[in-house]
């Protein structure tokens, strides 16, 4: 993770980076991402909060999105519940509901919920939907 984000400043030095990460990847992605100043934003789904503890976030200020589906058998809807009542401002939690943990049948409303709340925090960003619009 340090690794691909030591890349992506030399790439392209002095932009903002957006640290998203799945499963095992948002343990490891919001850990890294909360430590690393590089990282404005975090994005965790599918936290795998029954079986590693993710309580490092309580001492993390920085935006985060969680996104879990509603019959995650990795991270159940108390425990995350419980996580995200015990961090910091900001946050945003979206259950999407009757989803399991790979969102199967349901990744246009992860999607979504990922637009929505990049939208809210940066109005003026230029979003491609489609590279072949038809």
């Amino acid at each position: 993770m340090r690794a691909g984000l030591d890349f992506l400043a030399a790439e392209f030095p002095g932009r903002p980076v957006l640290l998203a990460g799945f499963s095992f990847g948002s343990w490891v992605g919001l850990a890294v991402g909360c430590e690393d100043e590089r990282v404005l934003d975090l994005i965790g789904l599918g936290i795998p909060v029954n079986s590693v503890s993710l309580s490092y976030l309580r001492d993390c200020t920085k935006p985060k999105l969680l996104i879990q589906g509603g019959n995650d058998q990795f991270g159940s809807r108390q425990r995350v519940n419980e996580l995200f009542d015990s961090l910091p401002e900001p946050k945003k939690l979206v259950i999407v509901e009757d989803a399991d943990h790979f969102f199967a049948g349901k990744l246009d409303q992860v999607t979504a919920a990922i637009g929505a709340w990049l939208d809210e925090r940066y109005p003026d960003r230029v979003t491609v939907l489609d590279s072949n619009p038809s």
